[in-house]
Protein backbone atom coordinates (compact mmCIF):
# COMPACT_ATOMS: atom_id res chain seq x y z
CA UNK A 1 0.00 0.00 0.00
CA UNK A 2 1.29 3.47 -0.86
CA UNK A 3 2.39 5.51 2.19
CA UNK A 4 -0.15 8.14 3.19
CA UNK A 5 2.46 10.90 3.05
CA UNK A 6 3.02 10.25 -0.64
CA UNK A 7 -0.63 10.19 -1.72
CA UNK A 8 -1.56 13.29 -3.71
CA UNK A 9 -4.87 14.46 -5.10
CA UNK A 10 -5.11 13.83 -8.84
CA UNK A 11 -5.12 16.90 -11.03
CA UNK A 12 -8.42 17.71 -12.75
CA UNK A 13 -8.63 16.75 -16.40
CA UNK A 14 -8.51 19.31 -19.20
CA UNK A 15 -12.23 18.69 -19.65
CA UNK A 16 -12.72 20.54 -16.35
CA UNK A 17 -9.76 22.90 -16.18
CA UNK A 18 -10.30 24.59 -19.56
CA UNK A 19 -13.91 25.67 -18.82
CA UNK A 20 -12.82 26.61 -15.30
CA UNK A 21 -10.15 28.94 -16.67
CA UNK A 22 -12.59 30.50 -19.13
CA UNK A 23 -15.10 31.11 -16.34
CA UNK A 24 -12.38 32.59 -14.14
CA UNK A 25 -11.49 35.07 -16.89
CA UNK A 26 -15.10 35.95 -17.75
CA UNK A 27 -15.99 36.59 -14.12
CA UNK A 28 -12.76 38.24 -13.09
CA UNK A 29 -13.43 40.46 -10.06
CA UNK A 30 -12.49 43.59 -12.02
CA UNK A 31 -15.41 42.97 -14.39
CA UNK A 32 -18.03 42.64 -11.62
CA UNK A 33 -18.83 46.39 -11.29
CA UNK A 34 -19.45 46.61 -15.04
CA UNK A 35 -21.67 43.51 -14.97
CA UNK A 36 -23.70 44.91 -12.07
CA UNK A 37 -24.16 48.23 -13.88
CA UNK A 38 -25.34 46.38 -16.99
CA UNK A 39 -27.77 44.40 -14.85
CA UNK A 40 -29.26 47.63 -13.51
CA UNK A 41 -29.59 49.06 -17.02
CA UNK A 42 -31.60 46.09 -18.27
CA UNK A 43 -33.55 45.41 -15.07
CA UNK A 44 -34.38 49.00 -14.04
CA UNK A 45 -34.11 51.16 -17.18
CA UNK A 46 -36.43 53.81 -15.70
CA UNK A 47 -33.69 54.69 -13.22
CA UNK A 48 -31.67 56.12 -16.12
CA UNK A 49 -34.49 58.18 -17.59
CA UNK A 50 -32.62 61.43 -17.02
CA UNK A 51 -29.83 60.71 -19.51
CA UNK A 52 -29.67 59.93 -23.22
CA UNK A 53 -28.60 56.61 -24.68
CA UNK A 54 -25.28 58.14 -25.70
CA UNK A 55 -24.66 59.44 -22.17
CA UNK A 56 -25.59 56.05 -20.77
CA UNK A 57 -23.03 54.36 -23.01
CA UNK A 58 -20.42 56.87 -21.88
CA UNK A 59 -21.32 56.15 -18.26
CA UNK A 60 -20.95 52.42 -18.85
CA UNK A 61 -17.62 52.96 -20.59
CA UNK A 62 -16.36 55.14 -17.75
CA UNK A 63 -17.24 52.44 -15.21
CA UNK A 64 -15.33 49.82 -17.17
CA UNK A 65 -12.46 52.27 -17.66
CA UNK A 66 -12.13 53.14 -13.98
CA UNK A 67 -12.94 49.82 -12.30
CA UNK A 68 -11.43 47.36 -14.77
CA UNK A 69 -9.04 48.86 -17.31
CA UNK A 70 -6.97 51.13 -15.07
CA UNK A 71 -6.46 48.57 -12.27
CA UNK A 72 -5.60 45.89 -14.85
CA UNK A 73 -3.21 48.25 -16.64
CA UNK A 74 -1.54 49.05 -13.32
CA UNK A 75 -0.99 45.32 -12.74
CA UNK A 76 0.47 45.03 -16.23
CA UNK A 77 2.89 47.89 -15.55
CA UNK A 78 3.97 46.38 -12.23
CA UNK A 79 4.72 43.13 -14.03
CA UNK A 80 6.63 44.78 -16.89
CA UNK A 81 8.65 46.90 -14.45
CA UNK A 82 9.61 43.71 -12.57
CA UNK A 83 7.78 44.68 -9.37
CA UNK A 84 5.88 41.40 -9.60
CA UNK A 85 6.93 38.04 -10.96
CA UNK A 86 3.59 37.24 -12.57
CA UNK A 87 0.69 39.17 -14.03
CA UNK A 88 -1.60 36.67 -12.27
CA UNK A 89 -0.54 37.89 -8.79
CA UNK A 90 0.04 34.44 -7.36
CA UNK A 91 1.59 35.59 -4.08
CA UNK A 92 0.30 37.76 -1.25
CA UNK A 93 3.16 40.23 -1.63
CA UNK A 94 2.37 40.81 -5.30
CA UNK A 95 -1.23 41.68 -4.46
CA UNK A 96 -0.54 44.54 -2.04
CA UNK A 97 -0.06 47.38 -4.54
CA UNK A 98 -2.90 46.24 -6.87
CA UNK A 99 -5.20 46.15 -3.83
CA UNK A 100 -4.32 49.75 -2.98
CA UNK A 101 -4.75 50.92 -6.59
CA UNK A 102 -8.12 49.20 -6.95
CA UNK A 103 -9.18 50.58 -3.57
CA UNK A 104 -8.55 54.11 -4.81
CA UNK A 105 -10.66 53.65 -7.94
CA UNK A 106 -13.53 52.03 -6.02
CA UNK A 107 -13.54 54.86 -3.51
CA UNK A 108 -13.58 57.35 -6.37
CA UNK A 109 -16.62 55.63 -7.90
CA UNK A 110 -18.44 55.82 -4.57
CA UNK A 111 -17.52 59.49 -4.18
CA UNK A 112 -18.85 60.30 -7.65
CA UNK A 113 -22.03 58.26 -7.17
CA UNK A 114 -23.09 60.42 -4.22
CA UNK A 115 -23.59 63.38 -6.54
CA UNK A 116 -25.30 61.58 -9.44
CA UNK A 117 -29.07 62.01 -9.58
CA UNK A 118 -29.55 60.35 -12.97
CA UNK A 119 -28.59 56.82 -12.01
CA UNK A 120 -29.83 54.25 -9.46
CA UNK A 121 -29.33 55.24 -5.83
CA UNK A 122 -28.36 51.63 -5.05
CA UNK A 123 -25.03 52.19 -6.78
CA UNK A 124 -24.00 54.23 -3.75
CA UNK A 125 -24.08 51.26 -1.41
CA UNK A 126 -22.71 48.92 -4.08
CA UNK A 127 -19.63 51.06 -4.68
CA UNK A 128 -19.13 51.54 -0.96
CA UNK A 129 -19.43 47.77 -0.53
CA UNK A 130 -16.79 46.90 -3.10
CA UNK A 131 -14.50 49.58 -1.67
CA UNK A 132 -14.89 48.11 1.82
CA UNK A 133 -14.28 44.61 0.41
CA UNK A 134 -10.92 45.72 -1.01
CA UNK A 135 -10.00 47.20 2.38
CA UNK A 136 -10.78 43.97 4.20
CA UNK A 137 -9.15 41.99 1.40
CA UNK A 138 -5.94 43.97 1.84
CA UNK A 139 -5.97 43.44 5.60
CA UNK A 140 -6.63 39.70 5.34
CA UNK A 141 -4.01 39.41 2.60
CA UNK A 142 -1.42 39.79 5.35
CA UNK A 143 -2.48 36.42 6.76
CA UNK A 144 -3.58 34.35 3.75
CA UNK A 145 -4.29 34.72 0.04
CA UNK A 146 -8.01 35.42 0.13
CA UNK A 147 -9.85 34.66 -3.12
CA UNK A 148 -10.54 37.82 -5.11
CA UNK A 149 -12.98 35.97 -7.35
CA UNK A 150 -15.00 34.87 -4.33
CA UNK A 151 -15.09 38.43 -3.01
CA UNK A 152 -16.33 39.66 -6.39
CA UNK A 153 -19.10 37.14 -7.02
CA UNK A 154 -20.15 37.14 -3.38
CA UNK A 155 -20.56 40.90 -3.50
CA UNK A 156 -22.53 40.73 -6.76
CA UNK A 157 -24.86 38.07 -5.34
CA UNK A 158 -25.53 40.11 -2.21
CA UNK A 159 -26.04 43.27 -4.27
CA UNK A 160 -28.70 41.68 -6.47
CA UNK A 161 -30.58 40.39 -3.42
CA UNK A 162 -30.41 43.86 -1.88
CA UNK A 163 -31.61 45.44 -5.15
CA UNK A 164 -34.68 43.22 -4.94
CA UNK A 165 -35.30 44.37 -1.37
CA UNK A 166 -34.79 48.05 -2.14
CA UNK A 167 -37.03 48.11 -5.22
CA UNK A 168 -39.49 45.56 -3.82
CA UNK A 169 -39.05 43.74 -7.10
CA UNK A 170 -39.39 39.98 -7.73
CA UNK A 171 -35.90 39.12 -8.91
CA UNK A 172 -36.10 35.41 -8.17
CA UNK A 173 -34.67 34.34 -11.53
CA UNK A 174 -31.84 36.88 -11.34
CA UNK A 175 -30.96 35.85 -7.79
CA UNK A 176 -30.99 32.18 -8.77
CA UNK A 177 -28.70 32.83 -11.72
CA UNK A 178 -26.38 34.92 -9.55
CA UNK A 179 -26.24 32.14 -6.94
CA UNK A 180 -25.50 29.58 -9.66
CA UNK A 181 -22.74 31.75 -11.14
CA UNK A 182 -21.27 32.27 -7.67
CA UNK A 183 -21.09 28.53 -7.12
CA UNK A 184 -19.58 27.89 -10.55
CA UNK A 185 -16.93 30.58 -10.17
CA UNK A 186 -15.90 29.37 -6.71
CA UNK A 187 -15.74 25.78 -7.97
CA UNK A 188 -13.59 26.97 -10.86
CA UNK A 189 -11.16 28.56 -8.44
CA UNK A 190 -10.87 25.28 -6.56
CA UNK A 191 -10.01 23.56 -9.85
CA UNK A 192 -7.50 25.96 -11.39
CA UNK A 193 -5.97 27.84 -8.45
CA UNK A 194 -4.12 26.97 -5.27
CA UNK A 195 -6.76 28.50 -3.00
CA UNK A 196 -7.81 26.61 0.10
CA UNK A 197 -11.39 26.22 1.31
CA UNK A 198 -10.78 28.90 3.92
CA UNK A 199 -9.53 31.41 1.35
CA UNK A 200 -12.53 30.93 -0.94
CA UNK A 201 -15.20 30.84 1.77
CA UNK A 202 -13.68 33.84 3.53
CA UNK A 203 -13.76 35.71 0.22
CA UNK A 204 -17.48 34.97 -0.11
CA UNK A 205 -18.10 36.13 3.44
CA UNK A 206 -16.20 39.38 2.89
CA UNK A 207 -17.95 40.14 -0.41
CA UNK A 208 -21.42 39.46 1.00
CA UNK A 209 -20.80 41.05 4.39
CA UNK A 210 -19.43 44.30 2.97
CA UNK A 211 -22.48 44.74 0.72
CA UNK A 212 -24.83 44.13 3.65
CA UNK A 213 -22.93 46.60 5.83
CA UNK A 214 -22.82 49.21 3.06
CA UNK A 215 -26.56 48.88 2.47
CA UNK A 216 -27.22 49.40 6.17
CA UNK A 217 -25.01 52.48 6.53
CA UNK A 218 -25.53 54.15 3.14
CA UNK A 219 -29.21 53.52 2.37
Amino acid sequence: MEPISEITNPKPSAFLTIPAKVISYLFHPLFIPTYVFLFLIFQFPYEFAGITDYQLKLRLFSIFWLTAFFPAFAVFLLWRLKFSDSIFLRTQKERIVPYIITMFFYWWMYYLSRNFTDQPAVLKFFYMGIFAATVFGLILNNYFKISLHAIGVGGALAAIILFAMYYQSPLGVSMSVAALVTGIVCTSRFLVSDHTNTEVYTGLFVGIGCQLAAYYFVM
